[in-house]
């Protein structure tokens, strides 16, 4: 009995010393070296909301969720049939007004005619006068036909000043038809990843209706929650790092790109090993575009890890904490070229 007591204290010192060995080995693992300050957090991007300017039916959406897309790519076509009757119709407006222009042109013209006959008859019946072989009466009626031909000019300028407004009002339209037309292209804003889609083909949206919702993929960044004795240390622009739970062999770089103006309690959804009473601010981690935008495939939003911020700019980061990237950026999924292709 005393050699099997003693056995099984050996093995409960052996279990509480390898216990108390993992636990101060993840406790140096985990610890940071004094200045470099942490928050945990979640990656962020991004979210633009492709909707549709005008009512109407959706009769193609050639992207689907998780695909890369470029900037201009196709997102959702609208059926383009009741504006392109409106366009015809107001391209048969400008044709008879640009026919209006050349009759009332015409008209001007004969209208100067008549007027410079009825001046020469009027100059002719005014001689004939003088020598008394006609009335006066004759020459009031002359006078008065040559002052109908000069108004009649100004009529027929009237018409063509009309006729021409009504062509330029109708290629107003057609301008503004064919903006609608192109509206009726949803295109991508900006490349990213679609994240929904919100409705299918054939289905009828109202204006301002949504049909997808993209990632903008060069705009992301992490929001953490900070001390004050933290926060009040940091600018923008200063240096920081990103660490993901699902990727810890990774540093990415990042700056301060938001620091809040006011503190607040620590969200429910952030645990921190300080008081949840205590107040902290609001601390946005931005990487940069041009990093975000080459490891598109890999960025998510959601994703759970670690910021890390230097209470001393001139302070430098640990060996653990040196940028760390993937060799090589991954490539674009089959299905992102074929939406691209399909563009």
């Amino acid at each position: 009995m005393n050699r099997r007591s003693l056995n099984w204290t050996l093995i409960a010192l052996a279990a509480a010393a390898a216990t108390g060995l993992a636990w101060w080995v993840n406790t140096q693992r985990d610890r940071l070296p004094d200045g470099i300050h942490r928050g945990n957090g979640r990656l962020e991007v991004e979210r633009i909301e492709v909707a549709a300017k005008y009512p109407g039916r959706i009769i193609e959406l050639p992207v689907h969720e998780g695909d890369l897309v470029k900037a201009g790519d196709v997102i959702a076509r609208q059926d383009p049939t009741d504006l392109l009757a409106q366009r015809g119709a107001v391209e048969a407006a400008r044709d008879r007004a640009a026919q209006a222009m050349q009759r009332a042109g015409a008209e001007t013209e004969v209208r100067k005619v008549q007027a410079r006959i009825a001046q020469l008859e009027l100059d002719h019946a005014t001689r004939l006068k003088q020598d008394a072989l006609v009335s006066g009466a004759e020459v009031e009626r002359r006078t008065a036909q040559r002052d109908g031909e000069r108004a009649g000019i100004l009529v027929a300028t009237a018409a063509i000043g009309e006729a021409t407004a009504a062509r330029a009002e109708a290629q107003a339209q057609i301008q503004r038809i064919n903006v609608a037309l192109d509206d009726l292209v949803l295109r991508a804003p900006v490349a990213g990843r679609i994240e929904y889609r919100v409705v299918e083909p054939g289905s009828v949206i109202p204006s301002g209706g949504r049909v997808a919702t993209l990632l903008n993929t060069a705009e992301v960044h992490m929001t953490v929650f900070l001390p004050t004795d933290v926060a009040g240390r940091l600018k923008l622009g200063d240096e920081a790092r990103i660490v993901l739970d699902a990727a810890p062999q990774f540093v990415i770089p990042a700056v301060v790109s938001f620091v809040a103006s006011e503190a607040q309690f620590t969200p429910k959804y952030v645990e921190t090993a300080s008081e949840r009473e205590k107040l902290v601010f609001r601390v946005k981690l931005k990487v940069a575009p041009e990093l975000a935008s080459r490891y598109a495939p890999y960025v998510k939003a959601g994703l759970t890890g670690y910021g890390h911020v230097r209470g001393d700019a001139t302070q430098a980061w640990p060996a653990a904490l040196q940028v760390k990237l993937p060799l090589q950026a991954p490539a674009a999924s089959k299905a992102a070229s074929g939406a691209a292709s399909a563009s």
